[in-house]
């Protein structure tokens, strides 16, 4: 028996053990019911979904069913109550001269939630700004947005943009993307960077960073981050932190994903690992798939000069042909797969941190989770694994919500410990 299979009993065990201290295992002839009742009941947040750059105009209007895996029609129909919206910017190599535009770009982003909450849909849709307004905003019958940051980047080096971008909205910060920063490196270098750990962790700036982040009321987010980045993240941060999209390594050997060290850490933390339904860190495709696909694509003679829309329609019969049949010998990652990561973290860091998010438009979507729509499929999953609707209650956002609220705990202590001092010092 391979590792893998080991790991997966393992956390199965760790399930059986939980349906004996009351989880009772479901009924298969009741599953469905049980679960859209279930899914009814608890409010699912979805902790990490991209925006396009246009989001918010008539090329890409999230009250339409559209092209994109996000919008409010499929939120409705998926019964999926709340979204991060993120505010990406990409990192480039010149980061003092990218610095304004970095920001630039964050602005079009922050402007295009705004518009969607507070012009185009404010009686579909509401910007949450505080922990407690989500269940307030839910009760009211509307759909809720959140906002994250993904890449500190836009930050550049000056700390009071954190406070700017606090007061627009955004509740976490993804401290690194792809490619090192000023603040921390990166789990996935990028082709510029001149070593695999330019900091070693996190910078002495990275440090004023995250404590800036603990003072407003910012969640720390070490998604994207190296594995030292995010030990140090964790050793640093007064507030629980959150891995707003990453799944488990022992499943999905791939730097993005959080070995079993550092999902401790997690925990001992107080903070949550957002289990997320990206396929390439859900079930990493062995050698042979990667070699079957590039043949594919080298015998269509596909790549930069010819895409698969270039192809005569019987090349592209034939194409999707062999497509499949490669995809039948490995196939895609589903939500079962998914789901063992979910069962593997509970077992090993417990209930109270874990969660669920799909990073849909930034690559995420999986066989049964393609998008929004189908939202219900993961706690119909879940159900059929004998999880509680408590315990999926914390895991659909109860638990991102216990550290919102723990991060805003911390801020209003810190900020009345900076006032008492400045009262103190004042002649």
């Amino acid at each position: 028996m391979d590792s893998v299979k080991i790991l997966r009993l393992g956390a199965a065990m760790g399930l059986l053990l939980c349906s004996c201290a009351g989880q009772v295992p479901a009924d298969p002839g009741d599953i469905a019911t049980r679960a859209r009742r279930i899914h009814h009941n608890v409010l699912t947040l979805d902790t990490h979904v991209d925006i396009p750059v246009d989001f918010a105009s008539d090329s890409v209007d999230p009250g339409l069913r559209g092209r994109y895996r996000v919008d409010l029609p499929k939120m409705e129909q998926g019964g999926l109550d709340a979204v991060f919206w993120i505010v990406y910017v990409r990192q480039t190599r010149e980061r003092d001269a990218a610095a304004n535009a970095a920001h630039t770009a964050a602005m079009v982003k922050f402007d295009a939630i705004h518009r969607v909450t507070e012009e185009l849909y404010p009686e579909q849709i509401e910007l949450a700004y505080t922990a407690d307004d989500v269940a307030r905003i839910h009760a009211a019958g509307k759909k809720v947005a959140a906002i994250g940051i993904e890449n500190g980047f836009v930050i550049g080096r000056d700390l009071t943009l954190i406070d700017r971008y606090h007061a627009l909205g955004a509740r976490y910060i993804t401290l690194a993307h792809g490619g090192h920063n000023d603040i921390c490196d990166s789990a996935t270098p990028r082709a510029w960077d001149d070593s695999t750990a330019e900091h070693g962790g996190v910078s002495p700036f990275g440090a004023q960073v995250i404590a800036a982040m603990n003072r407003v009321g910012i969640m720390v987010d070490v998604s994207h981050i190296s594995r030292q980045s995010m030990l140090d993240a964790v050793r640093l941060s007064q507030a629980p932190v959150i891995a707003s999209h990453s799944s488990v390594r022992a499943l999905a050997d791939h730097p993005r994903n959080l070995d079993d060290e550092q999902m401790l850490a997690l925990r001992d933390n107080g903070g949550v690992m957002q289990t997320v339904a990206f396929g390439l860190y859900v079930k990493v495709d062995p050698p042979e798939k990667g070699a079957a696909l590039q043949a594919l694509r080298t015998t269509f003679g596909l790549g930069p000069e010819r895409k698969l829309e270039d192809l005569a329609p019987p090349e592209r019969a034939e194409h999707d042909t062999r497509l499949a049949t490669i995809h039948n010998a490995w196939p895609p990652p589903n939500v079962q797969d998914f789901v063992d990561h979910i069962d593997y973290a509970v077992h090993l860091i417990g209930i109270d941190h874990v969660g669920i998010s799909s990073d849909f438009d930034g690559g995420g979507g999986i066989d049964g989770w393609y998008d929004a729509s189908q939202t219900l499929n993961v706690t119909t999953e879940l159900v059929r694994r004998g999880y509680t609707e408590p315990q999926i209650r914390k895991l659909w956002g109860g638990n991102l919500l216990r550290v919102w609220h723990e991060t805003e705990r911390v801020a209003a202590l810190l900020q009345a410990q900076t006032m008492t001092e400045t009262m103190t010092q004042t002649p």
